[in-house]
């Protein structure tokens, strides 16, 4: 029993920090300095690109996380 507590808080721990960064991912920054153009100049590049595998890698450490607690539940059965 102390087993299965033990890996239930570590994938709760695991989710939390997990979840953050997969939150931060949409979180825009407003009013930062860095945008600012010099006048006479306009941006000629594309907006970079956003998300995409920086987002997998949470995911799938939650999907794992969750797959190896519910094995080891399930063995102990």
């Amino acid at each position: 029993m102390k087993r299965v507590l033990v890996l239930a808080v570590a994938a709760l721990v695991t989710v939390l920090v997990m979840a953050s960064a997969a939150f931060a991912q949409g979180t825009v920054m407003e009013e930062t300095g860095m945008e600012q153009t010099v006048s006479g100049q306009g941006t000629t590049g594309g907006l970079p690109s956003s998300g995409g595998p920086a987002v997998l890698l949470p995911a799938a450490a939650l999907l794992l996380g969750s797959g190896i607690l519910t094995f080891a539940v399930l063995r102990r059965k």
